[in-house]
């Protein structure tokens, strides 16, 4: 559970959606978008082609407050892309709604992203040298940029010396005008799948936004794969030089829904074999394991199963919780997890709890999860992550607190434990992590050990392309 109520805790990035090749292909994409609700909430939007004319609309908000049956029915076309925004660049603003809808000389352009480009600022400070004017503070906008000042004779050329010029981590989706094409990054950073429906093809951040729409799972998008989709016909290249795979190891711990199938590895099995892993390293005598819900649950189980100590529910969240502003007048303690927890205190009464998190950010949440758990009456408390410490940034996707704000970065697993209040605590170690994970792949750990791949980012700033 990250410290999401927290206004600087690490958070979810965003969620893309498209459909070629439906009928009712913005219908499709939003049963997609609720699919990935989870990835972000600040935003949401379709746009859709018809052949002839293009239509949008975006709105702050989730989904289901976003669009009605009457916004659906003004999205015609047989083709749509979808996004769900949570912002790690650039405010959280209506102007920074995805996709992006442009008019420039080659015609109408639609963009939606998951990722961050690391070179941001260096991008936006060349093409503002030579006219650019930006409508948004995203960086998103900057490919669209990069395409309308290409001085290359086709779109083939022109897409890729724009892509070329981009660091960092993308999941792309590009309408222009009746065609889509689909980008992953080289290094693959963030997950991008392919699923079929009827006739249709269908693509999307996770499997489970295929599984709303009765779609099958194809594949992933390779790292460095660009697809074309032009009259329903898939055109495939990779025509950047390879590089290693970069997977975030993170969307395997905390983003993906359990039920997601990513880069042909089951999200829940993951899980619970990190909570297995836990268990091996930490052995403890104790009455009941429970997790930090939702997201700690499929660990939780592995833990139960591996150490043979049963599995409860000792903390109910809230699902209709979204940001607070009103505090009550009079200080209630810890009112930020009571908004999104409770306990069950008959599980807990005179217990001793194994806790298990997916993750420890700032330290905020754990502290004010175990009073809870001390004031639902449990005896000892052993607070466990299925997650290393946390002690760098991100700069490909999450939004994270400083070096300076993140607890593991600054103090050592005694102090930590000192400061959430519980009798023990323990961390998956990385090298355990990287046991539990699928060997044929390679991933981004540098949240965990420092290795950013391909180098720290020379210039990054959260706020880099405020305006």
């Amino acid at each position: 559970m990250i410290d999401s109520f927290m206004p600087m805790g690490a958070s979810e990035t965003c969620g893309i959606v498209a459909v070629a090749g439906h009928p009712e292909a913005a219908k499709m994409v939003y049963l997609g978008l609720y699919a990935l609700q989870h990835r972000g909430q600040e935003s949401a939007g379709i746009v859709s082609s018809d052949g002839k004319q293009i239509y949008s609309h975006v709105g702050d908000g989730r989904v289901s407050s976003v669009f009605t049956q009457k916004e659906l029915e003004s999205l015609p076309g047989n083709l749509a892309i979808g996004h769900v925004r949570y912002s790690t660049t650039g405010a959280s603003a209506h102007k920074n709604s995805q996709p992006i809808l442009v008019k420039y000389k080659g015609g109408l352009m639609a963009i939606a992203h998951n990722g961050n480009i690391t070179n941001a600022s260096i991008l936006k400070d060349e093409l503002e040298s030579r006219g650019a004017i930006f409508q948004t503070t995203t960086d998103s906008e900057l490919l669209l940029h990069l395409i309308a000042q290409s001085s290359c004779k086709n779109f083939e050329e022109t897409l890729y010396s724009s892509l070329i010029r981009l660091k960092g981590s993308y999941s792309i989706l590009l309408l222009h005008g009746d065609r889509l094409i689909v980008m992953r990054d080289p290094r693959g950073f963030k997950p991008l799948c392919i699923g079929s429906l009827d006739d249709a093809h269908v693509f999307a951040s996770e499997s489970c936004a295929l599984d709303i729409m009765g779609a099958r799972l194809e594949r992933d998008v390779k790292p460095g794969e660009i697809i074309r989709l032009e009259n329903n016909a898939i055109k495939s290249e990779r025509p950047f030089a390879p590089v290693e795979q970069s997977f975030c190891v993170f969307e395997y711990i905390y983003f993906c829904r359990p039920d997601s199938i990513v880069e042909g590895k089951s999200v829940h099995e993951i899980r619970h074999r990190l909570g297995a892993q836990l268990a091996e390293e930490h052995p403890i005598e104790a009455d009941v394991v429970i997790p930090v819900p939702d997201s700690s649950n499929s660990a939780a189980l592995g833990f139960s199963r591996q150490s043979g100590i049963p599995f409860d529910l000792g903390l109910i969240r809230s699902h209709y919780v979204g940001r607070t502003f009103i505090q009550p007048t009079q200080k209630i303690r810890d009112f930020g997890a009571r908004v999104k927890y409770n306990t069950i205190k008959s599980i807990l009464n005179n217990k001793r709890v194994v806790v298990v998190d997916d993750s420890i950010v700032r330290g905020t949440t754990s502290k004010q999860i175990v009073t809870m758990l001390r004031n639902g009456g449990a005896k000892e408390i052993h607070f466990l992550s299925s997650a290393p410490p946390w002690k760098f940034p991100c700069y490909f996707g999450i939004d994270t607190p400083s070096e300076q704000e993140l607890i593991a970065n600054t103090q050592t697993i005694d102090k930590i434990r000192e400061y959430i209040g519980s009798d023990t605590l323990g961390y998956t170690s990385l090298q355990g992590m990287l046991k539990v994970m699928h060997q044929d792949m390679t991933y981004c750990c540098a949240c965990f050990d420092g290795k950013y791949p391909g180098g720290k980012p020379d210039i990054f700033r959260k706020d880099i392309l405020e305006i």
